[in-house]
């Protein structure tokens, strides 16, 4: 079975109880005298979660035992709703320069101004009546169709007409995360009647070659 991911989203109520975020990778090298140096493996972060605290009841359980075996483990990737990051608001994504019009959605992150880390987001999640979703050209709100069109699975904005040059484009959306389970093996326990868990359920979020 080659590699597949489904536009299909995780339950968000059981991933309301998740726990989990970025991750880096990084090597320190430490002298006997205590002076280090550190390398940084990974230029972009990669998200891990557990799940396992989002079950609380049989049915939940039975919705999980469903969708792992949908996803045949670790062999599918699908959508999941990360509560602690997951919406931009009129987010500066990028600059017109009178010729591009495509352009993808970011979200940069900031400390006081310094090091920025620009992550990009491409899984949007469809708008709706409590899922905004603008953008903006030096301010001004676009029509969707008429001015621009979205591609929700790799967040990439065309414009049917370049923005200007230095025009400023940003967006308001939300957005899920790639993922797929980071194990090919379900270990529920039987606890008592009616009551199942699963202690440890890994997803890693799918990192794809720019």
């Amino acid at each position: 079975m080659p590699t597949a991911f489904v536009e299909q989203r995780f339950n968000v109520d059981i991933s309301y109880g998740s726990k989990g975020g970025p991750s880096f990778n990084t090597t320190v090298f430490e002298a006997t005298s205590g002076y280090e140096q550190r390398n940084v493996n990974w230029s972009q972060a990669r998200c891990v979660y557990d799940v396992s605290q989002g079950i609380r009841d049989k049915a939940d359980m039975e919705e999980i035992l469903e969708f792992f075996y949908a996803m045949r483990g670790k062999a599918t990737g699908f959508r999941f709703k990360d509560w602690s990051d997951y919406q931009l608001t009129q987010e500066l994504i990028g600059t017109g320069d009178g010729t591009a019009v495509a352009f993808q959605i970011k979200k940069t992150y900031s400390a006081n101004g310094s090091a920025p880390y620009v992550r990009d987001i491409r899984k949007i999640v469809t708008p709706g009546t409590d899922v905004p979703f603008a953008v903006y050209v030096n301010g001004a709100l676009k029509t969707l169709t008429t001015d621009y069109t979205i591609d929700l699975n790799t967040g990439i904005i065309t414009f049917t007409t370049a923005p200007a040059n230095a025009a400023t484009i940003q967006v308001t959306c939300q957005f899920d995360v790639p993922v797929r389970f980071d194990t090919d093996v379900m270990s529920i326990t039987e606890e008592a009647w009616n009551l199942e868990t699963w202690d440890d359920i890994p997803l890693v979020e799918i990192k794809t070659a720019a």
